[in-house]
């Protein structure tokens, strides 16, 4: 059932009353700093992307309510520096999305996603960024910060046409690290495999799916069948180790199976 606007305002009002009575009185929070909160934050972060992935929706509320926390809590002690409160924060998002979205609040026209993605990247050079890519957070893992780049990249208007053309790359650049291989450069096998990955990136946005996210399901789906296999190997009072590789592939396939 969905709350009305009023009950979502009384909600988010009881969160801050809590905020500050933590902050207060209990000993934990109100040791905290943004620094030593900012692990904790990218780790609810990543339980929320699992939460997600799994598509455990009461677990994605409950994962927003502990991130939702956070935001709270760094407001809280910005306020506390008398550098800005939650309502700076709130009216600084609201200005920008206005500002972001002229197509929605003004005369732009924007009839599709990709204009709206050049837009959005033009107006942030207008407003004194000197490089579309000053907006990739510098700590960010390497394989969604590479998707990042390509996407503010293709935003500046530097990208491929066709798939078909990304595809090429990849394979060129897999030519090019097998001839390093071949050749043991440790180092150039390090900057090809690099390159190569980097275009495999770029497939997975052309065919829209997410790397970071198809991977992690990779990873679920391996662990459930290596699993199977320890498992099958218990059963015989055996270790995997004591298998051969055919025996191995067989109960690999066995696990398929059981998907």
């Amino acid at each position: 059932m969905a709350h009305t606007r009023q009950e979502k305002m009384e909600a988010f009002g009881r969160l801050l009353d809590i905020m500050d009575d933590l902050r207060a009185g209990c000993p934990w929070d109100r040791k905290q700093t943004m620094e030593t909160l900012r692990p904790l934050t990218i780790e609810e972060t990543y339980e929320l992307g699992d939460a997600i992935l799994d598509q455990d929706l009461p677990e994605v509320k409950n994962e927003i309510g502990d991130i939702l926390l956070h935001m709270v809590f760094y407001a809280k002690i910005g306020e506390e520096k008398e550098a800005f409160d939650m309502a700076d924060v709130l009216e600084s998002i609201a200005e920008k999305l206005i500002h972001r979205h002229p197509h929605i609040y003004g005369d732009t026209v924007a009839e599709d996603e990709e204009t709206v993605k050049a837009n959005w990247e033009s107006l942030k050079l207008k407003e004194g960024k000197k490089s579309v890519l000053e907006g990739v957070p510098k700590s960010l893992p390497a394989m969604v910060k590479a998707t990042r780049i390509q996407e503010k990249a293709r935003g500046a208007g530097f990208d491929w046409d066709e798939s078909s053309q990304v595809l090429a790359k990849m394979e060129e650049e897999l030519a090019e690290l097998k001839a390093e291989i071949a050749a043991k450069d440790a180092k150039k096998m390090e900057n090809e495999f690099g390159d190569l990955l980097f275009s495999m990136i770029n497939v997975a946005r052309f065919l829209k799916i997410d790397p970071e996210s198809a991977l992690e399901r990779t990873n679920k789906k391996f662990i459930k069948r290596f699993q199977f296999m320890e498992d099958q190997a218990k059963k015989a009072d055996k270790a995997l180790a004591d298998y051969s590789l055919i025996e191995l592939e067989v109960f690999w396939q066995a696990a398929k199976g059981e998907e």
